[in-house]
Parts: C-alpha cells; sequence; structure tokens
C-alpha cells in the first residue's frame, strides 16, 4: 500500500478505523444469505462436478441418488482431496504467486481508499496470462504433463479447494484482527459478519504480495483461462477430435479472460477490489467458485459434444465476441474518462457528466466526475448486460439437453444485479444530493427502459 496516511502504525489506524458499512439488505436477509452461502455453496461445488460428470448432466438423477441415499450419499459421492490434488494446487498457486511477483509490469495507482489510501500495484496480469498458457500448452505438447490428469482429479481439486479455500478465509480473519496492512480494515463486532464479508481492503503479505490481486486475477481467473483449455484437450483425448460447440465455448471464454487481463487494471478500480472486502465472499468464491461454477458450461462439454454445424457455430461465436467487446468498451470508456478528468470523447462527443464531492473516513473533502453520456448514459450499470449475454452465448453450444449448464448464466445475473443495488445504494450514501442527480438523469439501473 502507497501514499497511505500518516499513522503510527497500521494496527493502531485499524483499531480506530470506523466499523464497516452497513450491510445493504435488512439484517434478517443478511444473516440468512450468508448462513445460507456458507453451509450450502461447499456441497453445490461437489454435486455440481458429480452431476456434470457422473450423472450424464441430469440433475434429476443426482436427486434421486440423493433422495435414496440420504447424507451417506452425498458423503460417498465427495471425494477426498489426494496428494495428486494438493500438488496441482500448490503448483499452480506457486507459479502464479512467482509471476506476480517477478514479471516486470508499469505500476498503477488504484482509486483513493475510504481512509484515504492509494494502493499501488504492478500491472503485469496480461503477461502472467500469456506465459501460464504457453507454460501450460507447452507442457502438453512436449508429453511433459498431461492436462487431462486435472480434470481426471477434478472432484478431488475441488474438494481440496473447499476445505483449503475455508482455512485461508480464517487466515484472513485473524490477519485482520492482528496485523492488517493498513488503516482500511476493522471489525463490525459480529463475527459472522467479519468473516464472511472480511476485515481489510487490501491485505497484503510485506509490502509487494496483494492477496486480493492474487486470489482474484492471479489464481480464480487464471484457473478459469486453465480449465477452459483442459476441458478441450481432455475431450480430444477422449474423442480424437475437438467439436465444434467445445471449440466455440473455449474461444469465448479465452477472448474473455483474455479481455479480462487486458484491462485488469480497470478491474482493480471496480467495487470487487476498491470495496469489497477480503473475506469469505470474495476469497473463497475466487478460489473454488470461479474455478467450478464458471467453467461449468466446458465442464458440460466434455462428455456431451454438440455438432453445431459451420452456420450456427459461426452465429454464436460472433455474437459472443460482439457482447464481450461491448462489454469492454464500457470499461475503457469509464477508464478513458476518468483518466483525463473527463477531457476526452465519448462517442465523437464531449461527454455529459456530474461534479460530484463527498468526505473521506477521515473528513477529507474530494472529488469524482460521473458519466452520463455513452453506454453510461443508458443505464447505471448497462456494461452487465453484455456481461451475462457473453454467458449465455459461450453456454448456449450445449444447447437445452439439460438446464445445470445454466446455472452460471442465472447466478451471474442474480449476483450483477445483486451488486448493482450494492453499488448504488454505496453510492447514494457517498454523494448524497449529487447520486440523485445522477439518477435523474440515468433513471434505470442495469436494463435500459426496463429495470
Amino acid at each position: 500500500m502507497a501514499k497511505p496516511k500518516p499513522s503510527s502504525s497500521a494496527k493502531a489506524a485499524a483499531a480506530a478505523a470506523p466499523a464497516q458499512p452497513a450491510t445493504v439488505h435488512s439484517p434478517l436477509v443478511t444473516y440468512t444469505s450468508m448462513l445460507s452461502l456458507l453451509s450450502l455453496c461447499p456441497p453445490f461445488v461437489i454435486l455440481l462436478w458429480y452431476t456434470m460428470v457422473h450423472a450424464d448432466g441430469s440433475v434429476v438423477r443426482t436427486y434421486e441418488y440423493l433422495r435414496e441415499h440420504g447424507l451417506q450419499g452425498l458423503k460417498d459421492i465427495w471425494p477426498m482431496p489426494t496428494m495428486v490434488a494438493w500438488k496441482i494446487i500448490f503448483g499452480f498457486g506457486l507459479f502464479e504467486a512467482v509471476l506476480q511477483l517477478l514479471l516486470p509490469g508499469k505500476r498503477f495507482e488504484g482509486p483513493v481508499s475510504p481512509a484515504g489510501n492509494v494502493p499501488v500495484y504492478k500491472a503485469n496480469g496480461l503477461q502472467a496470462y500469456a506465459v501460464t498458457l504457453i507454460t501450460y500448452l507447452g507442457l502438453w505438447w512436449f508429453g511433459i504433463f498431461n492436462p487431462a490428469i486435472v480434470y481426471d482429479h477434478l472432484g478431488e481439486i475441488y474438494s481440496a479447494l473447499v476445505f483449503g479455500s475455508f482455512v485461508f478465509c480464517i487466515f484472513l480473519y485473524i490477519k485482520g484482527h492482528v496485523a492488517p496492512s493498513s488503516s482500511d480494515s476493522g471489525s463490525s463486532g459480529n463475527v459472522i459478519i467479519d468473516f464472511y464479508w472480511g476485515m481489510e481492503l487490501y491485505p497484503r503479505i510485506g509490502k509487494h504480495f496483494d492477496i486480493k490481486v492474487f486470489t482474484n486475477c492471479r489464481f480464480g481467473m487464471m484457473s478459469w483461462a486453465v480449465l477452459a483449455v483442459t476441458y478441450c484437450i481432455k475431450q480430444y483425448e477422449m474423442n480424437g477430435k475437438v467439436a465444434d460447440s467445445m471449440l466455440v465455448n473455449t474461444a469465448l471464454m479465452l477472448i474473455y479472460v483474455t479481455k479480462f487481463f487486458w484491462w485488469e487494471s480497470g478491474y482493480w478500480c471496480t467495487m470487487d477490489i476498491a470495496h469489497d472486502r477480503a473475506g469469505f465472499y470474495i476469497c473463497w468464491g475466487c478460489l473454488v467458485w470461479v474455478p467450478s461454477i464458471y467453467t461449468s458450461p466446458g465442464m458440460y462439454l466434455v462428455n456431451h459434444p454438440v455438432n453445431l454445424g459451420p452456420q450456427l457455430a459461426l452465429s454464436i461465436l460472433l455474437a459472443g465476441i460482439l457482447c464481450i467487446y461491448i462489454n469492454y468498451d464500457c470499461d475503457r470508456q469509464r477508464q478513458e474518462f476518468r483518466r483525463t478528468n473527463g477531457k476526452c470523447l465519448v462517442w465523437g462527443k464531449a461527454p455529459s457528466k456530474i461534479v460530484a464531492s463527498y468526505q473521506t473516513t477521515n473528513g477529507e473533502t474530494k472529488t469524482s466526475l460521473l458519466l452520463t453520456s455513452g453506454w453510461w448514459g443508458l443505464s447505471r450499470h448497462f456494461h452487465y448486460v453484455p456481461e451475462i449475454l457473453s454467458a449465455f452465448f459461450w453456454t448456449v453450444p450445449a444447447l437445452f439437453n439439460h438446464f445445470l449448464p445454466y446455472f452460471y448464466v442465472i447466478f451471474l445475473t442474480i449476483l450483477l444485479l445483486d451488486r448493482a443495488k450494492r453499488d448504488d445504494d454505496r453510492c447514494s450514501s457517498k454523494y448524497g444530493k449529487y447520486w440523485k442527480m445522477y439518477c435523474n438523469k440515468v433513471p434505470y439501473r442495469v436494463i435500459p427502459g426496463i429495470y
């Protein structure tokens, strides 16, 4: 963390920091949702893997099995972590951590934090992404490591991630109490809330290893790309060819992840990094939920190849690429607007904007520019629309024989609509009357003309 506000020590500053902001939802909804996610997400990951790989993708078959065998049935299908699984996880994690620390990259300053700190990053995600994929494919091509092994041990890997990541979140909770990395930390006074939402905004190990960059970007998003390639290779080894449905799915997911790492520094200014603290919600989600749920359409296609035909495959591919581009252009437009302090062109015109002032938790008055034209004049979170559609287009090659491949699309829709509400409520609290002016000018939250 660079450019912190002067303080006697990070720990003392954390002790003096205010409690975390109030939750968006009512206390009942908040506690119910937190306890449900803490208890239901881990077994769901295993059940999804089992259904995709061993139950022909049929939710009904898995349901009937559990109805007949009960909790013992769940215990029987839950694979225990193996040494092979742990080696794969630690090998991948260590490789990505080394790349994060050692690869060169430009210095990037994140947005000013609520406590007035300015986090500093090294933008080397695209380099790490290229090195990772080249290394992975190279190991396969030269016969050093077969990616099919990852697929064959996938259940054990997910099981190890479920347990290991839970322990990691306990470490983050303890670290937030005893050794916070900056003054952007503090306790709500409730153990469950602190564990779920996190104690620290920018936890680091030493001065340079940012934990959220590792969990969110270098492990979570990187594993998405690696597993997409893995599923493609596994289908090739099983069938001697790769179906056009798998090629479309893999291509679109890789294009999306490539876009992410191209724009990674922009991601560091989003809600995930700049506002959500490092707890179970973010870190466990990126370490477990992303590698399992986000990659699930490809996991399904391994055993369910679909021949789309050239016209349908190309149509889906082009539609998906268009949605990914629009999603990227939304973020690029806002990032350029912020970088130039509003002195740029948006769709060929001078941007429409609102100058909003706000106070940090330390009482300093600062200003922000709110963009109200271009994509951001259509709705306050329009970029979520092409993101959801992108997910649909890399899932639809599976066609509609089973429901489960579409779980990710449904989950993503719920996640982004909830995030839009949380972001609106946070901005309303932060900007006050200026946010009301913004909402009057851009009345729709996500879908123009509808919501």
